[in-house]
């Protein structure tokens, strides 16, 4: 994950904030990162990305598809 991570940073020029998910594929490994796409004062109103990343089995970065956005306060509203 940290060489993805290095990877991945390189790509959209930001570094991941955190990995909210990992699971193991049949071709590797499938995460889902999260990143500060725009940092504002106060903290809660940076704006947030998803990532679903795809890495290969030695944890190589394959892809990357950026899902939602959102403000670092906000929740899920369907969380139950």
């Amino acid at each position: 994950m940290r060489s993805a991570a290095e990877q991945l940073t390189e790509l959209l020029g930001h570094r991941p904030e955190s990995v909210s998910a990992l699971r193991p594929t049949e071709d590797g490994w499938e995460a889902q990162v999260e990143v500060v796409e725009v940092e504002r004062i106060p903290e809660t109103t940076s704006v947030m990305a998803s990532y679903q990343v795809v890495l290969g089995p030695a944890g190589q970065l394959l892809g990357y598809e950026r899902g939602r956005r959102y403000t670092r306060a906000q929740t899920d509203r369907d969380a139950r």
